[in-house]
């Protein structure tokens, strides 16, 4: 699967995707094939900032 370039909507599958079964973004984008340094860079300018008690962006 792509990485979704809408901010909003890649925020929402990543948030999906690490509540159903990824431990963690490095963990779903091993998996997923997907650059962790762009995808944290990506949702980082739409404001979103990932909180690992919640295992979440937020």
């Amino acid at each position: 699967m792509q990485m979704p370039e809408d901010p909003a909507m890649l925020c929402s599958i990543v948030n999906m995707k690490l509540r159903d079964g990824y431990a963690s973004p490095e963990a779903l984008c091993d998996d997923m094939e997907w650059d962790c340094a762009a995808l944290k860079q990506s949702l980082a300018a739409a404001g979103y900032a990932y909180d690992a008690s919640v295992n979440r962006f937020v």
